[in-house]
């Protein structure tokens, strides 16, 4: 018996099914990069202080000179602190040669140095926006070292 309709209603389950970050990074690294590197709220912060954040590592030393008037909203600093920490990997996939994301069987997304090293730039990040330190641009010069 042709039933067309269970065809069509597997296939939109199936296109409806979530797929794990992992996943994804393999699939398609592009978009995955892209996706990674938005930070709105990172982005929204410095533009309001004068910061172009251009994914370079001048603009990780910028962010590190800004007043942290997000410490004042204990709702914003985590996102703030996630949102830093995919733009440090970001910059770092972006400017250090063989840097890629990886992402741990958790679903933390990380970056995988050339030379096996992996930096969790999400933690990074939260100290960074908790209490400032380490510095991004202290980050970003230990991994290029790497």
């Amino acid at each position: 018996m042709n039933m067309s309709f269970l065809d069509k209603w597997r296939r939109r389950q199936h296109a409806h099914r979530s797929v794990p970050l992992a996943e994804s990074v393999r699939a398609d690294p592009g978009s995955v990069v892209e996706l990674l590197s938005e930070c709105e709220l990172l982005r929204t912060q410095a533009a309001t202080a004068g910061v172009e954040l251009d994914d370079s590592v001048r603009s990780l030393e910028l962010l590190d000179q800004l007043q942290p008037v997000w410490r004042d909203d204990p709702e914003v600093v985590p996102w703030l602190g996630n949102d830093a920490g995919l733009y440090l990997g970001t910059v770092l996939v972006r400017t250090v040669r063989g840097a890629v994301w990886h992402v741990w069987p958790n679903g933390q997304p990380v970056v995988r140095l050339e030379s096996g090293r992996e930096v969790d730039v999400v933690a990074a990040g939260h100290e960074w926006a908790d209490v400032g330190a380490p510095e991004l641009s202290q980050v970003y010069a230990e991994a290029s070292e790497a």
